[in-house]
């Protein structure tokens, strides 16, 4: 990209997500122009640009390509959508950023990989807690020593979702959502673990459906076992009337604690020293002053530097894979009743295709949990 371009930029989706986009690229206004939106909602799209001045309202996403012809485009669809749309934008030549869950499968996944070109266009997706200043600050302690080995740690999405969420046609189904909370709800809490611990090697899970009258389970528990030995109980629920985001990491040296509920800063994280650790030593653990919050405007600075510079960005690839690779293992092991290693699900098993194995030859009577 020349020095001194603009980054055209387009939405498909205005709903409530759009806003986190566009707050983004707000804040990186000196580098972008949001040229259009689209919505299947005319109304819906035509809201989004009275605040987006300039942006022209769209009824489908064909036709903005096509006119538009934007540079990238943030895809803030429903999951069923992801993989068509993502494969329009990136056939189109524009860079894809996309909101979570990437899309419903490992299979869709891998498809949206395979359109992509070397050097671009990439597809991007938003998992934006990795991007807090708390988050690196917390990687360099570790990757110094100043922490001690990684050994114990719990992740935990506990939020609360009413009969009235579920009503949105979509949501709730395996063939729409591709999952329930541990797809559409913690995807966020977990890719922040792997972020922290690094590669996980082997999953065992339970899930439930105890309330919500739908295909795919409200609740979900695992435990993970970390290529580095550490142990994870992962808890995803949307059942839970006290709404809280947590993760907490015990280390050799301090127990290490984020508490939040859909974005931090540095005042959200605790340290605990061990009691062998000498007071002095712990000054460093402090989070830096220059404390940016994880949001969807961190997310993007890195995407807009790696479209600069022509290279893969963060959370795309193998990259963001591996979340969906640990969800897709999660559920395979609370229908099997099995553990399951990385690597395992891969062409050919049932949950390749499908978080809830349906299909090659498997089929569950409503796909119960």
């Amino acid at each position: 990209m020349p020095d001194g371009k603009r980054l055209r930029v387009a939405v498909v989706g205005a709903g409530g997500i759009a806003k986190s986009h566009w707050a983004a690229y707000e804040a990186h206004r000196d580098d972008v122009d949001v040229v259009a939106v689209a919505d299947v909602d005319e109304t819906r799209a035509a809201a989004f640009c009275a605040e987006a001045v300039g942006a022209v309202p769209y009824q489908d996403l064909d036709t903005l390509l096509a006119e538009q012809e934007p540079d990238l485009v943030s895809v803030c669809t429903p999951p069923g959508l992801h993989v068509e749309q993502v494969k329009k934008v990136l056939k189109s030549g524009a860079w894809a950023w996309c909101e979570k869950p990437p899309c419903r499968s490992l299979a869709e996944y891998d498809e949206i990989v395979a359109a992509e070109r070397e050097g671009g266009p990439y597809a991007a997706f938003v998992f934006q807690h990795r991007f807090g200043s708390a988050a690196a600050h917390f990687r360099t302690l570790l990757a110094d020593g100043e922490l001690g080995r990684p050994l114990v740690a719990h992740c935990q999405t506990t939020w609360y979702r009413d009969a009235a969420y579920y009503a949105v046609p979509w949501r709730g189904k395996w063939a729409t959502e591709g999952g329930g909370p541990a797809m559409g709800h913690g995807i966020h809490q977990m890719d922040l673990l792997l972020h922290l611990l690094g590669d996980w090697a082997e999953v065992r899970a339970m899930t439930a459906r105890l309330v919500h009258d739908v295909e795919t389970e409200d609740v979900s528990t695992a435990l993970v076992r970390f290529e580095s030995g550490a142990l994870a109980t992962v808890v995803n629920s949307v059942l839970s009337p006290d709404e809280v985001s947590r993760i907490r990491i015990d280390c050799e040296n301090a127990t290490v604690e984020l508490t939040h509920l859909y974005g931090y800063r540095g005042k959200d994280w605790r340290y605990t020293p061990a009691p062998h650790v000498v007071a002095d030593r712990t000054t460093r653990w402090s989070s830096p002053p220059d404390d940016v919050a994880s949001s969807h405007t961190a997310a993007f600075a890195p995407v807009l530097a790696a479209y600069r510079a022509g290279r893969r960005p963060p959370c795309s690839g193998a990259d963001g894979r591996q979340v969906l690779e640990l969800v897709a293992a999660l559920y395979k092991s609370a229908f099997t009743g099995a553990g399951v290693c990385r690597g395992e699900i891969v062409p050919g098993d049932p949950f390749y295709r499908s978080m809830a194995g349906i299909g090659q030859g498997v089929e569950r009577e409503g796909a119960r949990v």
